[in-house]
């Protein structure tokens, strides 16, 4: 039976990352693209309310005060087409693996069964919790953007996803009011102490294409949450099924 769940969160994984891939190509990755061409050109619009350029290439290249930013001119970079495409779906597969594991291995914790539709369901808690509630403090950044430390962030964005995800399994499996109450605490004391943010902000982009890619990712990835929480459970109920 363990070897059937892993088949199914492995090939749900992967047809997530596919989708996924599909769905940044729409609107994500034109924007990447276009957000690349100001950072190699090094431009800066003064009229969208950003730093000035030179002020920005001071801040963005700060290396003492543990800031990092997203422009690098010797970082590499996958050519667009094909190769993009390709280590894009690497990305996306691998990532999207990595989730549906987690998924199940929690379906499978708390015992609960699951169909397509309330894999649905267990697709958007995952969206929440590991994209929207981290994107409140830390929403997604086009290149050319200063940002703070990798660490800082990372270390932020794993302990507001496990207590989201905690908060959620209270909310879900909980009635009590004390523990509704442990649950929003859990969910709202990271945004109270603060994601980390850079001592200088600046973008090379203008604000329209920062605004239109925090959009589109959260957007696709709620997408992309949808599609492998329902598949997940479809799987999932295929396989108990073909074993009962």
């Amino acid at each position: 039976m363990i070897v059937r769940y892993l088949l199914a969160a492995i090939l749900a994984g992967c047809l997530a990352g596919v989708f996924a891939t599909g769905a940044q190509a729409v609107k994500v990755w034109p924007l990447i693209i276009e957000a690349e061409k100001y950072e190699n050109s090094g431009e800066a619009s003064h009229t969208h309310g950003e730093v000035p350029l030179e002020d920005a290439d001071a801040a963005a290249h700060k290396g003492d005060d543990g800031e990092a930013h997203s422009h690098d001119a010797e970082a590499w970079g996958p050519e667009d087409g094909l190769e993009r495409t390709f280590y894009s779906l690497v990305s996306n597969v691998i990532t999207g693996v990595a989730y549906s594991l987690i998924m199940t291995a929690i379906i499978l914790f708390t015992g609960q069964s699951v169909t397509l539709q309330s894999g649905i369901v267990w697709g958007a808690g995952g969206f929440v919790a590991f994209m929207l509630a981290p994107s409140l403090g830390l929403p997604p950044e086009v290149p050319g953007t200063v940002v703070a430390g990798v660490q800082e962030r990372q270390i932020w964005w794993t302990v507001t996803v496990a207590m989201s995800v905690a908060g959620l399994l209270i909310f879900a499996f909980r009635q009590q009011w004390y523990w509704i109450v442990l649950g929003i605490a859990l969910m709202v004391a990271p945004h109270l102490y603060g994601a980390p943010v850079p001592e200088h902000h600046a973008s090379l982009a203008p604000a329209w294409i920062t605004a239109e890619f925090i959009v589109a990712t959260i957007v696709t990835a709620c997408l992309f949450w949808l599609f492998l929480g329902g598949v997940l459970g479809w799987l999932l109920s295929r396989f108990t099924m073909d074993e009962a």
